[in-house]
């Protein structure tokens, strides 16, 4: 699979960024797959449609449930998470199994750059340095 090919995942409440991203993605070549608000809606979609990156918020529609919702598609086989948050101070020392954090707010630049970080990590293409504005999990 391309890099562009890549499915995605939006976990986001606030629908203004979801289109965002969404619009983003599509530019970039990725494929957006759906946009969940909810953590019972996120965790189903990953499910249904096999998403191979999850860019999740942490406060959603259904509370700050973004953290649950990270270390459960985390655990899917093949998915990777980044948090997309203003709320960086929330995550866990351990990311929930996240592979980052893009902070908010972010630029078009720094998306597209950290889903080129983690498409190259699909294709074992791992650059030394993280895009500038990602924070990588320590795990990574």
């Amino acid at each position: 699979m391309s890099a562009e090919g890549l499915r995605v995942l939006i976990v986001e409440d606030e629908a203004f960024i979801a289109l965002e991203l969404e619009c983003l993605l599509e530019e970039a070549g990725y494929v957006p797959v759906g946009v969940a608000t909810r953590s019972g809606d996120a965790i189903t979609l990953a499910r249904d449609l096999a998403p191979d990156i999850a860019l999740v918020d942490i406060h959603l529609a259904d509370g700050p449930t973004g953290v649950a919702v990270a270390r459960t598609l985390s655990a899917r086989p093949g998915l990777t998470v980044l948090f997309t948050t203003a709320n960086a101070k929330r995550v866990p020392p351990d990311f929930a199994g996240a592979a980052g954090i893009i902070a908010k707010p972010y630029s078009e630049r720094v998306v597209r750059a950290a889903l080129a970080y983690v498409a190259g990590r699909y294709h074992g293409r791992v650059p030394m340095e993280p895009p500038d504005g990602v924070v990588l999990s320590p795990t990574l």
